[in-house]
């Protein structure tokens, strides 16, 4: 399964990312783990992003590209992958469409993950870290929907909608039952909770 994960922060995506992978036998590809993996080996997209990140700006959307595509060139991510964290803009998604159609290969599902803004942000006061303060939690919030929301409707026909509060095993069940029971979204919408 190709897969692509979207969710506010606190929607708990890399917890399922993470434990899905597992069940489905893909690799979990984040964004943020391979902007680490870069700078940790010194390559050239690597140093490239550290410009950006050390001056607290976004990774222009051609780097993040070009290490994803690096990423699905790997072995284990041929006949499938979890996508967590990207794309996070419509030129980022444009890219995941022509990366894959140059393999000859399309997404199966987007999974987005909702709850309350409410829940969201009690979920990430309680981790209790230090660049948690509400205020930047409720201002991610806002960013998160107003640089989304393009995506999800770029992806309106794969998109399988699943509420994210509840136990995360429980949570993992539902996305399973949802991607076997109708793999190929378009209906995915009238599901939305919210």
């Amino acid at each position: 399964m190709r897969l692509v994960f979207i969710g506010p922060p606190g929607a708990g995506k890399g917890t399922q990312a993470a434990m899905l992978s597992s069940a489905l036998g893909v690799p979990h590809i984040s964004t943020g783990d391979l902007f680490r993996r870069h700078r940790e080996r010194r390559t050239p997209l690597g140093r490239d992003a550290e410009r950006y990140l050390d001056a607290g700006e976004l990774v222009p959307d051609s780097v993040t590209v070009d290490m994803v595509r690096m990423r699905l060139d790997e072995p284990d991510a041929r006949h499938g992958f979890i996508l967590d964290g990207f794309p996070r803009t419509v030129p980022q998604a444009d890219g995941l469409t022509l990366l894959l159609d140059g393999s000859g290969v399309k997404l199966d599902a987007v999974v987005e993950f909702t709850a309350p803004e409410d829940v969201l942000v009690d979920r990430l006061l309680a981790r209790g870290r230090q660049d948690d303060a509400e205020d930047v939690i409720r201002n991610r919030q806002r960013v998160y929907h107003r640089d989304t929301a393009p995506v999800l409707a770029y992806y309106a026909d794969l998109l399988v909608s699943v509420d994210a509060v509840g136990g995360a095993e429980q949570i993992a069940d539902e996305v399973l039952t949802r991607l076997q029971a109708e793999p190929q979204a378009g209906r995915h919408q009238r599901h939305r909770g919210n």
